[in-house]
């Protein structure tokens, strides 16, 4: 499931060591890609190197092989999240009043340009690195490059935009409570968080020190273990290294969520695609379900408890001396550290051990987690409109990542009906990171994924699916309801086996009533496709005793269709064993 536009890392980097293409001819194809796009995003970057200094860059690569050098990235195009220095270039944090220009890049900058990597620009993000969705960034929004009235996610949202449109093969994120898998989740991308210490932070742009984990966007899990090979190490530089270090872990036992405990924000989709995720995890192992509450109390400490004051730490210095300088919802989110006392923070970090201390437990019994990255996404409009609340419900299965020492890795697992991609995401303890990526590779071999969606290059029409079940199907006397909106018929399906159908009483024309149950049968239905305008239009026209509610399918999937209040039923025919409203037309006829 990787999109067509997509380049791949490995194979760049294989070809030009072989000398089959160039690094400039890459860096040429890179800036076509580039000056295309930004007529639909210009706002995923905040700086780019000049067309002539990356041309130059590659040129400089090309004399490196021609010299006898093999470069395990060679000519390889990559952007970084611009709260990472990258000599050059300012750093902004997505904040113009904190502008500083780096004397020298972050330390995973180095060793990328030691492997022959080409850094092409400097990408947005969500200031200061604190929000999950792209929309707080005073150089605009990054939007969801597969539909561009939804968030790309954040707070890496630039850079995941950048490799989800083909304009570079990798990017550089940052993941303090989920901000490298977020928009992975959401754009069909791998998003790889390593464990903490393994990539340096050194050059980095600080949100929480003890939390923030430099992440990578890829489209495939080969190109993050390349990616891995090159920047994992010590660094005696950075206090919160330590030494690459991996555990090999056979998965035998996957722990999820249980059912009472998963979250889903209304958003019945997203509970369909994680169930057939687990249907894929459990041909590959045991799948169980574990109770979650103590890591949900860890997430809480992050923004709801005494971390909130680590990300004041981070920002003093702007706070005091420009506050109005700040989003207003960062500001608000930061602000409050400055009110928690040295007590409640020691007394967070004890309850975080305990809370740690159950973590290693559950190891004990589990090899890996399996949670969703998010259990919903937004419109940017949703968003702007509560941007703290909705920020918040996509942490839900994120937050308590970092703070519980644990690597993880975001992995595609479904395209939705607008376009948007759900994800899950594998977690292990610290320095499992190979043995994620596996499992990734893993169920990505097992899993059966439709094509991706191409690109939103002008906005893409939201459309809404209907299921009829009486009236409204073709050649009934009210279908030309649908044709006159122009609906599209999407096929013939049934319902579940939980419904039952019933020919409602001196109904003129004759329609049907359709009644979820627990005895019910399977109800044939057509489906068809409408624009939200003329969906809505439809429903205003539906009449009492019928309403518009949700339809579970036969193969576990909901769309909008015809429902009914209990008094549709009164004198009603059950027509359930028919199987459907043809049939019992057909019988009258």
């Amino acid at each position: 499931m990787t999109a067509p536009h997509a380049r791949s890392a490995s194979a760049i980097a294989d070809a030009v060591n072989a000398g089959r293409i160039s690094a400039l001819s890459v860096a040429e194809d890179t800036l076509a890609r580039i000056a295309a796009y930004d007529a639909i995003q210009p706002q995923i970057w905040i700086s780019r190197i000049s067309d002539e200094d990356f041309r130059a860059a590659a040129r400089a690569i090309d004399a490196r092989i021609a010299a006898g050098e093999k470069l395990p990235l060679a000519g390889v195009p990559y952007a970084a999240k611009d709260n990472i220095d990258v000599a050059g270039l300012e750093t902004t944090a997505a904040c113009p009043a904190f502008t500083y220009s780096p004397d020298r890049s972050a330390t995973v900058i180095e060793r990328l340009a030691e492997a022959g990597a080409l850094c092409v620009g400097k990408t947005n993000l969500d200031q200061f690195a604190t929000g999950l969705n792209g929309t707080r960034s005073p150089y605009g929004a990054p939007r969801n490059a597969y539909n561009l009235a939804y968030v790309s996610g954040g707070s890496s949202s630039g850079s995941s935009v950048a490799v989800a449109a083909g304009l570079v093969d990798f990017a550089l994120g940052t993941d303090t409570a989920g901000s490298g898998r977020v928009p992975a989740a959401f754009q069909h991308l791998i998003g790889f968080k390593p464990s903490k210490g393994r990539w340096s932070n050194r050059g980095l742009v600080p949100a929480c020190r003890t939390l923030d984990c430099i992440s990578v966007f890829t489209h495939d899990s080969a190109d993050a273990r390349l990616i891995d090979q090159v920047i994992a190490g010590w660094d005696a530089e950075d206090p919160y290294s330590k030494a690459q270090a991996d555990r090999a872990r056979a998965v035998q036992t996957i722990g999820v969520p249980r059912r009472a405990q998963r979250a889903w924000f209304g958003d019945s989709e997203a509970e369909f695609l994680y169930d057939t995720a687990l249907d894929v995890l459990a041909g590959q192992a045991d799948v169980v379900e574990i109770d979650i509450g103590f890591l949900q109390e860890a997430a809480t400490l992050l923004y709801g408890g005494p971390w909130v004051a680590e990300r004041t730490a981070a920002l003093v210095s702007i706070l005091a001396r420009d506050p109005d300088a700040l989003d207003p919802t960062v500001r608000a989110v930061v602000e409050p550290g400055f009110a928690i006392p040295a007590v409640e923070l020691f007394q967070g970090i004890y309850r975080l051990a305990e809370l740690k201390r159950q973590a290693d437990q559950m190891w004990e019994g589990i090899d890996l987690l399996a949670f969703p990255t998010t259990g919903t996404t937004y419109r940017v409009a949703e968003m702007l409109a509560a941007p703290i609340a909705l920020n918040s419900n996509l942490g839900f299965y994120t937050n308590f990542v970092n703070l519980l020492d644990m690597a993880a890795v975001a992995v595609p697992a479904g395209v939705r009906e607008n376009g948007t991609g759900f994800g899950i995401t594998l977690i292990g303890p610290a320095d499992t990171d190979r043995a994620l990526l596996d499992a990734a590779d893993a169920y990505r071999a097992a899993a059966d994924f439709p094509p991706l969606p191409p690109l939103d290059l002008e906005g893409r029409m939201q459309t809404v699916k209907l299921a009829v079940v009486g009236a409204h199907l073709k050649d009934m006397p009210l279908h030309w309801q649908l044709t006159s909106r122009n609906a599209t018929f999407v096929g013939a399906f049934e319902t579940a086996p939980t419904y039952r159908l019933y020919a409602m009483a001196d109904s003129v024309p004759p329609k049907p009533a359709l009644v979820h149950s627990a005895d019910g049968g399977a109800i044939a239905l057509e489906v068809y496709e409408l624009g939200v305008a003329e969906f809505g239009s439809f429903v205003a026209d539906v009449p009492a005793p019928l309403a518009i509610g949700t339809v579970t399918l036969a193969d576990g999937s909901s769309v909008k269709g015809f429902v009914a209040e209990p008094r549709a039923v009164d004198g009603a025919e059950d027509i359930t064993h028919l199987g459907g409203w043809r049939a019992f037309i057909n019988r009258k006829a």
